[in-house]
């Protein structure tokens, strides 16, 4: 079983992430961000990856701190549940349209974290979530869980839209990269042999 745990704790946040790479895309997503645990059980209804996330933050300077650890902790459980990368697909990718939006992302669980980000999101503020922790949050699951990730913006006008096509064409790619490959289940998906 393709499984993790990762808790966080630091003076500004306090995490847990447990997650099932093989599972059905079962979620219980608290983080105190209403907005936000919208995206993460987006992220993990679509990716199929089973996620329960616990998060208490400090609120009281703003969600900055809680989104960003909350995606550092999912790196990380995302790393440990892959263990060696044996029988991976490896690469993902997905075009998603959402109403007005439409959003292109593809990933390589390569261990070499980067982020491409071409969205722009036309609002400061989605309810009183700050849109600018989007980017954010895939800043830090990328970083955390080494991963090459490029996400698009073809067109959109609704902050809401765009960034939930977001979290979704993410969560399609992830789906398809963590499965296993029938044809090469035993094999490291790279000519170096590790990943």
């Amino acid at each position: 079983m393709r499984t993790a745990q990762v808790s966080r704790s630091t003076a500004e946040t306090e995490i847990t992430v447990s997650v099932n790479l093989d599972g059905s895309g079962t979620y219980d997503n608290q983080t105190g961000v209403g907005f936000f645990d919208h995206m993460l059980d987006q992220l993990s209804r679509h990716s199929l990856i089973d996620m329960t996330i616990r998060a208490k933050g400090d609120y009281h300077i703003d969600d900055h701190h809680t989104v960003e650890d909350t995606g550092i902790a999912l790196g990380q459980a995302l790393v440990q549940a892959l263990g060696d990368k044996r029988g991976i697909n490896r690469y993902g990718e997905c075009h998603l349209p959402m109403d007005d939006a439409q959003v292109r992302a593809a990933l390589d669980l390569s261990a070499r974290p980067y982020l491409v980000w071409n969205v722009e999101l036309p609002t400061q503020k989605i309810g009183t979530f700050d849109t600018e922790l989007v980017r954010e949050f895939f800043q830090a699951l990328a970083t955390h869980g080494g991963i090459t990730l490029h996400v698009d913006q073809i067109h959109g006008l609704n902050s809401h839209h765009i960034a939930e096509a977001a979290f979704k064409a993410v969560a399609r790619a992830l789906r398809t990269a963590v499965e296993v490959d029938p044809r090469k289940a035993d094999a490291v998906p790279s000519t170096k042999g590790t990943l």
